[in-house]
């Protein structure tokens, strides 16, 4: 691996992820990078695990999405430990899964039939929540090398980062537009305004005071009324 063009593409990757518009957009991103960047690496996805229901984002092969329902058919599997994982294990490395997995004894020769010759996964965590296991998967075995793990260690935490980013921020979009919805509805009723009118109430009184929106909104909703 030639570490400083390594580092320029992972440096180039992490302000990629946060220039993402959407959550959907930051994960494809993720999975995307692992097979541009970790050496070995011919399909990637990230499990989240819903209670014991697997959900599968981002897969960049229709392969990520049939082993994943395998693990959750078989209720066992590497990714599925990863993505439960808490204060343990938060990295494997499967070298060879034609050979016997004593672990997965259900799981390893099905997820061999699919065309898996290896795999590796890594728990996407921050310190206040794990957010699920980015998975990565080679059709050779013994595909993946201690290089292979680095990067893919580095990817995940940048990706994390990246990951919990694009949800909070999509969870304060959607608490504005809840809150700028409820204060249109005040106005309509309280003004007998038309939606588009309540709305133009709301952003001319924005501009005026140079105030932004979601704080006009939250007024009207504790006030009933712009003063």
């Amino acid at each position: 691996m030639d570490l400083g063009r390594f580092a320029q593409e992972m440096a180039s990757m992490a302000r990629d992820l946060l220039a993402q518009e959407s959550v959907h957009s930051t994960l494809a991103r993720i999975t995307a990078s692992a097979t541009e960047l970790v050496e070995g690496c011919d399909a990637a996805g990230i499990l989240v695990l819903h209670d014991s229901k697997v959900e599968t984002l981002a897969p960049t092969h229709q392969l990520v999405i049939d082993s994943d329902q395998l693990q959750q058919r078989l209720g066992e599997g590497p990714c599925f430990d990863a993505a439960r994982s808490s204060q343990g294990e938060r990295v494997f490395r499967i070298a060879d899964l034609t050979g016997e997995q004593p672990r997965w004894p259900a799981y390893a020769p099905q997820v061999r039939a699919l065309g898996v010759g290896s795999m590796m996964g890594f728990l996407l965590f921050t310190d206040d929540e794990n957010l699920g296991a980015l998975n990565l998967y080679s059709r050779k075995p013994g595909a993946f090398t201690e290089a292979s793990e680095l990067a893919g260690w580095l990817l995940a935490s940048h990706a994390a980062v990246a990951f919990s980013s694009a949800r909070t921020q999509m969870e304060h979009a959607l608490a504005t537009r809840h809150t700028i919805g409820e204060a249109m509805g005040i106005l309509m009723g309280s003004r007998h305004l038309t939606e588009h009118e309540a709305f133009d109430v709301l952003r001319h009184y924005s501009q005026d005071n140079n105030i932004k929106l979601r704080e006009v909104a939250r007024r009207v909703c504790a006030e009933g009324s712009l003063s």
